[in-house]
């Protein structure tokens, strides 16, 4: 009986993964982020690997949620690899003109300067936070 709980779950669990993981990829190709990400960056000859990056890091990151699998990468590169990271976010707001229908939606029209430089500082010590202290992410 045990045997066929577990199967049962592990067939839920998968048709979810795949029904998600469907849904995010339509809405990335629905909303046309990568191939704006390349006429702005001037990559368009990249838009493949730009694509298989990012099914491949959504296997990744659907494993490492349920697998506690490490890599020993070291301070260094963690910090190289989460500057990547804040600069694909980056890149990707702008793209997506997030912070023009920002201001417009909660009328900002001064202080900007402040509100982007607040956001950034945020966004680097929630990363501090988040990979130097140990056991953050588990309070």
């Amino acid at each position: 009986m045990w045997a066929l709980k577990w199967a049962a779950l592990s067939l839920i669990g998968l048709g979810s993964g795949v029904f998600v993981a469907g849904a995010v990829v339509s809405f990335i190709a629905i909303i046309g982020v990568v191939p704006r990400l390349a006429q702005k960056t001037g990559t368009k000859k990249f838009i493949k690997l730009y694509e298989e990056a990012i099914i491949l890091g959504g296997i990744i990151g659907g494993t490492d949620t349920y697998f506690d699998w490490y890599l020993p990468l070291g301070k260094t590169v963690v910090i190289f690899l989460s500057f990547c990271i804040g600069v694909f976010y980056g890149s990707l707001a702008e793209v997506l003109n997030i912070l023009p229908i920002l201001t417009r939606r909660v009328r900002l029209t001064q202080g900007m300067r402040w509100f982007i430089c607040a956001v950034a500082v945020g966004k680097l010590v929630g990363s501090l936070l988040y990979y130097f202290v140990p056991g953050f992410y588990y309070m």
